[in-house]
């Protein structure tokens, strides 16, 4: 009987250790789940912003011709409108000096 006490004693230890052993087990486990998810959703960010700022590169192609020539278009009738602008402010000037 003190034998057989002493086994169950021996089993008991070995079965605490084990229980130890996967409980660190389950706790590195876990950590790294943690790790990996915050490389997935950091990879995940960072496609997305890439997508994002991959139109704006598409839509300024430097070499497109047809982008350049509206370019100028657009900045031509700027200035445009601006002379005519300062034009039509000199006019009410000349006209509140003339009365």
């Amino acid at each position: 009987m003190l034998s057989r006490l002493q086994e169950l004693k021996k089993e008991e230890e070995t079965l605490l250790k084990i229980k130890a052993a996967l409980h660190d087990q389950l706790n590195r486990l876990k950590v790294e789940e943690l790790a990996l998810q915050s490389m997935i959703n950091a990879g995940e960010e960072q496609d997305q912003q890439s997508q994002v700022a991959q139109p704006e590169a598409d839509s300024m192609n430097v070499d497109d011709e047809v982008a350049i020539n509206q370019t100028e278009l657009q900045l031509g009738t700027m200035a445009y409108n601006g002379e005519e602008e300062g034009e039509e402010e000199e006019e009410e000037e000349e006209e509140d000096s003339d009365t």
